[in-house]
């Protein structure tokens, strides 16, 4: 039976040996065998064709090349003379009738008819006819129809070419979840390989992978450790590296895939392991070559180019994988080094244009900030309070009867900003009044009669009802609680509380004057030691936004809180000048001006910092 290394191209007179079939119409249904299947199709058409001298099919052997694979009467006949027929029909992909194809055959015509499956040229095939005797319309109507059992074989011939990938594929994705349930780099190459000989029934499955311009064996199947400086150890690499200079596989004994292959690192290998069957596959990704996959079987079960596209599909899978976890598991100084030499090379090395003009502009961008200065000033969160800030407290336990004045409010001095209910007061203050003429008509009665002794009891009666009274006056005074200067009103609204109880010394009203303000700045712990009393500033508070107020420092509290996460020390300040807009409780952003330096050095003191802090506490 034919095989497909048996099938050439058509050169000179040259075309393909054939055997006898047992039939054409056995060899069409049973679709043995490519060669033979288009013999037994090429003899059918020309026996239903009259007046069929010669003919011969060519097809695509994959690389857009056409070559002989079948020949009528005569397989052994020089079937050239059909050449430019079949060139022709080709070129046109149309059916070609050439009447004199040459001085030697000019009574009989020549027939090319292209064969297309799916929108694409898959060959031609060529009859040639005596003039006569042919019906040049139904031979083509013939081979025509007859192209459909062609179009059967294309089928076939991808149904099991899918077959064979799909199965290639279901294995590959199998080890690569196989791989996929470790993190770890050497985890997940010792899977692979346990997984490899597993499957594949090999005595030894090994996994080495790039380091530099070598191959390290970083696992071995069913062994958790290995000698690294052992001689098979060492075999092994020098195999993984032969074909990694050849960036291709390599097999020991050799197959018609790998014969053009140098293997002499794997026929060492072979030898040393006592006569097997040594195979390296390339990991990739998808660029270059990562690593090295070598495979040991026993000398009868060597490998087929089948089983090598099957593990080179695995590998191709399994590599960028691999490496990803490679660059992970790696310590800092590796990654390091590696960011640092793609770095290098991208700065220094040829090419790369765009990343060199940008490491010349950040240069002298940070040479331009080292040489230029500006004025280096400390930021702080601000709350502007009054500089006086007086609190207006309940007189006495009471009612509220009016509350006119609210927070926010500008009142003056002496406007009443809320009253007591004063009629308990009152009718207290007349009884105390009604008291005191009675305890006066007894003294008077007293001394008329002469009787000292009941004049000095009545006295001491009359002195404590008259102070007494002198208290619900002072109440009755203090029950209109008025503002005492002019300013506004920081908190408090009791518009809400009208008639409801009050005690003695709550606080009622907070005012604050209009002509004076403080600011109260939130410095961070890491700026205090920059600041000193006397130092100026810049206040921008959120409703003033467009003006900057001026103030000055006055007191550095020693003493730190907690606010969001971070330690802050409270700094007083002045404002300076007058502002009109301003009011109590407004909130900004305060800026306290240090010295003038670089800018570099104002933009990269946090950093600075966090990096004399970090070193002092690592370092011993």
């Amino acid at each position: 039976m034919p095989t497909p290394e048996q099938v050439v191209e058509l050169q000179g007179g040259a075309t393909r040996d054939s055997r006898s079939d047992p039939g054409p119409w056995t060899v069409l249904s049973a679709g043995r065998d490519a060669p033979e299947f288009c013999q037994a199709w090429l003899r059918l058409q020309c026996e239903q064709v009259t007046g069929a001298t010669a003919a011969l099919l060519l097809l695509d052997d994959g690389d857009g090349h056409f070559s002989s694979v079948a020949g009528w009467p005569d397989t052994r006949q020089d079937l050239s003379f059909l050449a430019a027929t079949a060139q022709q029909a080709l070129s046109r992909k149309s059916s070609f009738i050439n009447q004199a194809a040459s001085p030697a055959h000019a009574a009989l015509t020549q027939i090319g008819q292209p064969i297309e499956s799916r929108g694409r040229l898959m060959g031609v095939v060529v009859v040639e006819l005596k003039r006569p005797a042919a019906d040049v319309p139904a031979v083509i109507r013939q081979l025509r129809w007859g192209i459909g059992w062609l179009e059967l074989l294309f089928l076939r011939q991808q149904s099991a070419q899918d077959s064979t990938q799909l199965a290639r594929t279901g294995f590959a994705l199998g080890i690569l979840s196989e791989a996929q349930q470790h993190q770890a780099f050497r985890a997940s190459a010792l899977s692979i390989a346990n997984e490899l000989a597993s499957r594949l029934d090999c005595s030894n499955v090994s996994v080495g992978f790039s380091n530099g311009k070598s191959i390290r064996l970083v696992a071995m199947s069913h062994a958790a450790v290995f000698t690294a400086q052992s001689q098979i150890v060492s075999t092994i690499e020098n195999a993984m590296e032969e074909a990694a200079d050849q960036n291709a596989s390599v097999a020991f004994p050799v197959t018609p895939g790998t014969e053009r292959r140098i293997a002499l690192a794997h026929e060492d290998l072979a030898k040393r392991l006592g006569g097997s069957a040594v195979l390296s596959v390339l990991m990739t990704n998808g660029i270059r070559s990562v690593g090295v996959i070598l495979l040991e079987r026993d000398r009868n079960k060597a490998f087929d180019d089948a089983a090598i596209e099957t593990l080179e599909a695995v590998a191709a899978l399994v590599g960028p994988g691999l490496e990803t976890k490679s660059e992970t598991n790696k310590l800092i100084a590796g990654r390091a080094v590696t960011a640092a030499a793609s770095t290098t090379r991208a700065l220094f090395g040829p090419g790369r244009p765009a990343i060199k003009l940008a490491a010349i502009a950040i240069i002298a961008l940070l040479g331009a900030m080292a040489l230029a200065k500006g004025e280096f000033r400390v930021t702080a969160k601000a709350v502007v309070e009054g500089a006086i800030q007086r609190s207006i407290v309940s007189p006495f336990d009471g009612y509220i009867a009016s509350a006119p004045a609210r927070a926010g409010d500008i009142v003056e001095s002496g406007q009443a900003m809320a009253t007591l209910d004063d009629r308990e007061l009152k009718l207290e203050a007349a009884r105390w009044k009604s008291e005191r003429e009675q305890q006066t008509l007894k003294y008077a009665d007293a001394m008329s009669k002469h009787d000292r002794s009941v004049a000095l009891v009545v006295s001491a009666s009359l002195e404590q009802t008259a102070a007494q009274l002198s208290l619900v006056e002072d109440k009755l005074a203090r029950a209109a609680i008025s503002a005492p200067f002019r300013g506004v009103v920081v908190s408090g609204d009791l518009r809400q509380l009208i008639g409801s109880p009050i005690e003695k010394g709550k606080v009622l009203f907070e005012i604050a004057p209009l002509e004076s303000f403080r600011v109260i700045l939130q410095v961070d712990e890491r700026d205090i030691a920059f600041l000193v009393e006397g130092q100026q500033g810049q206040l921008v508070l959120t409703g003033l936004s467009s003006d900057a107020i001026p103030f000055n420092v006055k007191v550095i509290t020693p003493v730190a809180t907690a606010s969001e996460g971070r330690n802050h020390f409270r700094v007083e300040a002045a404002v300076q000048g007058t502002a009109p807009l301003l009011r109590p409780g407004m909130e900004g952003i305060g800026k306290i001006s240090i010295d003038r330096r670089s800018w570099l050095a104002i933009w990269s003191r946090s950093l600075s910092d966090w990096i004399h802090i970090t070193a002092w506490k690592w370092l011993p």
